[in-house]
């Protein structure tokens, strides 16, 4: 049991986690603070927070335990919006979607304070942002990647393992550098593509003839697109080096493919084909790590 959560960040994700402490009876009390104070106050009116902060500061006074949830762009500014409260005693985590960049503003900014962050991945979120679509249950049963390194404390760690535990999460601990190679090429990557499979049909004159026919198929395909421009740029910058190199294997796998349908080769076009039916028939979401 925590005695208090400080949120920095009342939107989905932080908002969620509110709600399935609560749930859970895993905190006494959740003070918040949002850049927006509609949102702020919107958190308290659905009883995701119950006091708002004016300041991100001040949310994490008297907490011992600190959840930031604002766009990776945005972490080291929070960082230092709140270092003189970081205590060594406290669990403080993210809920980024990429963690070496994260980890080296936590060092810079939190200096000896820094074994106080843990580094985590929720794999879980909603195409619609905001808190008012927070919900207690979007975290049950998805994986939760943690990313400390020397300079994380033990005991902090094993708190945030208990803690996502206890939420019905299955809890992972990978390198930094492991977890950014990973993503970029299982959601960074797919980001990237169904966002320039769009571009690519609406900058045509036809577009909008081509959208009406598209069926169940493009609507999954594509669904990743609605997701919010500026939580994806933040995303796709701070990992781009692991991207670009994720970029430059798709579009030689894609030439590849482009290769056989030019020379009308069937035979070679339908290997590449079985090739990644089998691998998609052999993959399921539950059983592997790097989803």
């Amino acid at each position: 049991m925590f005695e208090q959560l400080g949120l920095i960040g009342c939107g989905l994700m932080g908002g969620s986690f509110a709600l399935a402490l609560k749930r859970a009876g895993l905190v006494r009390r959740v003070v918040g603070y949002s850049k927006s104070p509609s949102t702020t106050e919107r958190a308290r009116a659905m009883g995701v927070i119950d006091v708002e902060a004016p300041s991100a500061l001040l949310a994490v006074s008297g907490a011992d335990i600190v959840l930031i949830a604002v766009p990776v762009a945005s972490t080291e500014a929070t960082f230092k919006a709140i270092k003189h409260l970081v205590s060594n005693d406290m669990l403080i985590m993210d809920v980024g979607s990429t963690k070496s960049d994260v980890i080296q503003a936590a060092s810079r900014v939190l200096r000896e304070r820094v074994r106080s962050f843990v580094p985590a991945h929720p794999i879980a979120g909603k195409e619609l942002a905001g808190v008012e679509h927070a919900d207690p249950e979007l975290y049950k049963g998805r994986q939760v990647i943690l990313t400390p390194n020397d300079q994380t404390g033990a005991a902090q760690v094993q708190k945030a393992i208990d803690l996502w535990t206890a939420l019905g999460c299955r809890v992972l601990q990978m390198s930094p550098e492991q977890h950014d190679a990973a993503y970029a090429a299982v959601s960074h990557l797919p980001h990237l593509l169904a966002f320039a499979i769009m571009n690519g049909i609406t900058s045509q004159p036809q577009s909008k003839d081509y959208l009406s026919l598209a069926g169940p198929g493009f609507r999954d395909f594509t669904r990743i697109a609605a997701g919010d421009p500026k939580v994806w740029r933040d995303i796709l910058l701070a990992n781009r080096d692991e991207l670009l190199k994720q970029s430059q294997i798709f579009q030689r796998n894609l030439h590849a493919l482009e290769l056989v349908i030019s020379s009308g080769n069937g035979e070679a076009l339908q290997g590449l084909l079985e090739q990644a039916s089998q691998a998609r028939g052999n993959w399921t979401l539950g059983n592997n790590p790097q989803n």
